[in-house]
């Protein structure tokens, strides 16, 4: 049966994902304007430090279209401080809409149900919790650090179809990627780093595979690399610190800030530290990508929201095992010559 409410929050979604790792470390948000039954403005929260939905949305229109009948859809709680930008309950009070439905309320404590308590100040009909879930789940991001106080944590691997993670390395003549996934997969890869706002990896992935940890094969900025490295063994004249990105390296022995490279000293290089230290820096999510014994502290500790397990066309008969998460994949889909497993946590 048809729900008009939930037909222009379905809208608002679609519009709130386009901002899909150009926002962070805000919320994405969209926001449809209708009349009757017809959607005449529509935006969406494309940048940080840009415009939000609400105010692209009514700046598509002219207010003349506005009358005692419209609505405005959003998928989150319009904010009520000053930010980067004005409040966005003040626009839309301005603008003479009478009637608001939202997602979902704000868990910043800052915007948290001071949005919609000015709005319904100036008696505009406020209805909130339309696809409650869906607009939660868009943002899981965003209210995991706010409500666990921790990023949200997607894990990574690809691995041969006998389970192992890489060959076994004896030396220096070892360094390199020994690749599993096809080429294609390559750039999904990339697409999901452009979607985190860090990433994260130990000691021996940077010393034997050399890695960039960039997305140069996918449009959108690069995350920042985390390095685990307790002792500071880490040669940082390889790919990894190639290109002058933001780079922490999280370790036991010291904290100094060497040009784009800071060094935070932390008690043990346990996840509890390394997700305490990451929330304190305003990180939101992170995407772990190795090695073995790094991914699989995070996955005995249960610090984990989300497995992304990447199983390649080929056999290695022997070497480094990959991870192992015991419960059955939420979901898988064939890519080219891959076979992508998906797990959640919950």
């Amino acid at each position: 049966m048809y729900n008009q409410h939930e037909y222009f929050m379905r809208r608002c979604l679609d519009l709130a994902a386009l901002g899909i790792g150009s926002v962070s470390p805000n919320p994405m948000v969209g926001c449809v304007i209708v009349n009757g039954d017809k959607i005449i403005g529509e935006g969406y929260h494309s940048v940080n430090g840009g415009d939000h939905a609400e105010v692209v949305a009514i700046n598509s229109i002219g207010i003349n279209k506005i009358n005692k009948d419209t609505t405005l859809y959003v998928s989150l709680e319009p904010c009520a401080h000053f930010g980067k930008t004005p409040p966005c309950s003040e626009k839309i009070i301005a603008s003479g809409i009478k009637n608001v439905i939202i997602g979902c309320k704000d868990i910043n404590p800052v915007v948290s149900g001071k949005g919609i308590e000015a709005l319904k100040k100036k008696n505009i009909n406020v209805t909130c919790g339309v696809l409650e879930k869906e607009s939660i789940d868009l943002n899981k991001r965003f209210f995991t650090y706010y409500k666990k106080r921790r990023p949200y944590v997607v894990l990574k691997w690809a691995q041969t179809k006998d389970g192992f993670l890489d060959r076994t390395r004896s030396s220096k003549k070892d360094i390199g990627i020994n690749w599993i996934s096809a080429p294609e997969t390559k750039s999904l890869v990339h697409k999901w780093r452009s979607e985190e706002q860090a990433i994260l990896v130990g000691r021996n992935t940077v010393l034997y595979d050399n890695p960039s940890l960039t997305v140069r094969e996918w449009e959108g900025d690069n995350p920042i690399r985390i390095i685990i490295d307790s002792q500071l063994q880490t040669n940082i004249k390889g790919n990894t610190f190639s290109d002058g990105s933001k780079t922490f390296i999280l370790n036991r022995i010291k904290s100094e800030v060497v040009k784009n490279i800071e060094y935070i000293k932390i008690p043990e290089t346990s996840t509890k530290y390394i997700l305490e230290e990451l929330h304190k820096r305003g990180i939101q999510s992170v995407l772990i990508e190795g090695g073995s014994r790094t991914l699989q502290y995070f996955i005995i500790d249960r610090a984990w929201d989300e497995a992304r397990v990447i199983v390649g066309n080929q056999y290695f008969d022997d070497g480094v095992k990959a991870p192992v998460i015991s419960k059955i994949p939420n979901d898988s889909i064939d890519f080219g010559e891959d076979k992508i497993y998906f797990y959640y946590r919950k």
